[in-house]
């Protein structure tokens, strides 16, 4: 009779677990050639061709590493887990973070190419030969993207093609005031100095108002940090003077859950205050 009751048990649990494995493995697959994709995609808006492939095992041996250690200190197979799962999704975060990064250094650097572009059209020097001389000194992205632009003409490329592929990788209020003015001086001619000229002074006069409001919403920043690291720090305090009662939390359901709720609360506390300090200009 056991017998019996045991084979179905046995069979559903093969076929679930082989369910699960397959599941899995899909899962694995599609987020592995998702990575691979959007990792080339990145690296080259920053200039940078490495191989994809070489990326993901370099991202699976850290996620590794940081398995052994977090088990190994916290003795937790379950934060062990979290920690290299965070690990497995922060380069595409991190790859963000330096774009967002890129494109503000663009926009700090675009109104001294500007004004430098609009002094050489007065002095009767051509938009490309005047760029071609103010790029090459100009600093990084800016001699980047600029550079590919130049590049991209002397193969054969319509000046406005490669605008637009400027304004594809760099998709600022800056950039698009740039190749709009561009694209109708070319078309059409007209005071292509004095519109520079203009879309400088507009840039900086912008770019003084976002300093000044990043620096007034500096502390509301710097307490969602606050907020997020306090319980972090408090939990590692408490579990080197009271390790045994801090046991319950790492080590049992309850404790697994309180975690839980705790980390949902900190990311919903986190979003809210970015999101009153994100002040749009």
């Amino acid at each position: 009779m056991m017998t019996v009751f045991l084979i179905p048990v046995v069979v559903f649990a093969t076929i679930s677990s082989w369910l699960l494995l397959r599941v899995i493995s899909q899962a694995y697959e599609r987020y592995r050639n998702a990575f691979k994709k959007e990792a080339v995609l990145r690296m080259s808006e920053f200039f940078l061709f490495l191989d994809p492939a070489q990326i993901w095992l370099a991202n699976l041996m850290l996620c590794g590493f940081i398995l052994l250690v977090a088990y190994l200190f916290s003795d937790s197979v379950w934060l062990a887990v979290l920690a290299s799962g965070l690990v497995l999704i922060m380069p595409q975060y991190t790859l963000a973070l330096l774009k967002r990064r890129r494109l503000q250094r663009f926009d700090e650097q675009l109104p001294d190419l500007l004004q430098a572009l609009a002094g050489a059209l007065r002095a009767g020097s051509g938009v490309q030969s005047a760029l071609r001389h103010i790029v090459a000194q100009s600093p990084i992205p800016l001699a980047q993207e600029f550079g590919l632009v130049l590049r991209e003409q002397r193969m054969g490329v319509s000046l406005e093609q490669a605008l637009a592929g400027l304004y594809q990788r760099m998709p600022t209020e800056g950039t698009g005031l740039v190749v709009s003015s561009l694209k109708i001086a070319a078309q059409s001619g007209g005071g292509l100095a004095e519109t520079l000229e203009r879309i400088a002074a507009t840039l900086r006069a912008r770019l003084h108002l976002l300093g000044r409001v990043r620096a007034l919403t500096s502390q509301g920043r710097m307490q969602a940090w606050v907020m997020a690291g306090l319980p972090l720090v408090l939990g590692a305090v408490l579990s080197q003077l009271d390790p045994e009662s801090m046991q319950v939390l790492w080590q049992t359901p309850l404790g697994w859950m309180v975690m839980g709720v705790i980390a949902g609360l900190e990311l919903v506390g986190i979003f809210f205050i970015r999101r009153i300090v994100n002040i749009q200009v």
